[in-house]
């Protein structure tokens, strides 16, 4: 399985995924699961997979040599598609033509063809966006309510994101946030891991800039020590439930009058 995130704040786009697929505690390897396409000042879409590794990469493929969409002759790809909304269209019909094909050989295995897909950025002339595009190949935008979404293994990282992050959350602060729930992640779930991509994509600048965070990059090592400083130190400052007793081992004072 595989951890993913993308946060769209006023400042811009940020999208993180992990590498780790695991068929088992004994056969674990990394994939990367960030793919970016751009042409500098013209577009740039950043790609995030979780599912079936066979299934998310052919569908990717696909994309790459050209999907022919219903009603239309010649092949698009995400350098020909003319908004957000068609690449968006185009991923979405590559995935579950995919899945389709492969799903009546692996009947026996439906639940492990599962796959889904974050598609976010920018084309020129529209809007930043970011979409969850499901195996089906159905669809949704990202809103303002909620200014993240996720796949797979994102429960353990969802609680961070949803007490802190806001549409006007600075990108130097969603990032953060986004790398604390990675932290909190894999705390929990062996099924996710470093090393980790991220792209940063700036509203309106039609460019993006890449990184890969290792286990012992620095920044990511003292965030997560700070991070589990700062939750020991809050719980440590909060009160006590009233109804139970602070010192249950105390033997209780008799008060004797003479």
């Amino acid at each position: 399985m595989t951890y993913c995130v993308g946060m769209m704040v006023n400042d811009g786009l940020a999208m993180i995924a992990d590498t780790r697929t695991n068929a088992g505690v004994d056969n674990i390897s990394s994939y990367k699961k960030l793919h970016v396409t751009e042409v500098t000042g013209e577009r740039i879409i950043g790609i995030c997979t979780a599912g079936n590794l066979s299934v998310t990469q052919t569908a990717l493929a696909m994309v790459k040599e050209g999907v022919r969409m219903p009603g239309h002759d010649q092949p698009e790809t995400l350098e020909t598609a003319p908004t957000l909304f068609r690449a968006a269209q185009i991923v979405g019909h590559a995935l579950a033509e995919v899945r389709n094909e492969i799903s009546p050989s692996m009947r026996a295995d439906g639940p492990k063809l599962s796959a889904s897909m974050l598609l976010g950025g920018q084309i020129k002339g529209g809007q930043l966006g970011l979409y969850l595009i499901y195996a089906e190949g159905n669809f949704i935008e990202c809103g303002q309510d909620t200014p993240y979404l996720q796949i797979g293994e994102f429960k353990y990282g969802k609680p961070i994101l949803d007490r802190a992050l806001r549409p006007d959350t600075p990108m130097a602060e969603a990032v953060k946030l986004g790398l604390i729930s990675f932290d909190s992640t894999i705390r929990s779930n062996i099924a996710v891991g470093p090393p980790f991509d991220m792209v940063v994509i700036g509203r309106d600048a039609l460019h993006g800039d890449t990184r890969r965070i290792a286990a012992d990059d620095p920044y990511f090592k003292d965030l997560g020590q700070r991070w589990s400083e700062s939750l020991a130190a809050a719980h440590r400052a909060m009160p006590a439930p009233p109804w139970l007793d602070p010192q249950p081992n105390a033997r209780p004072t008799i008060s004797v009058v003479g």
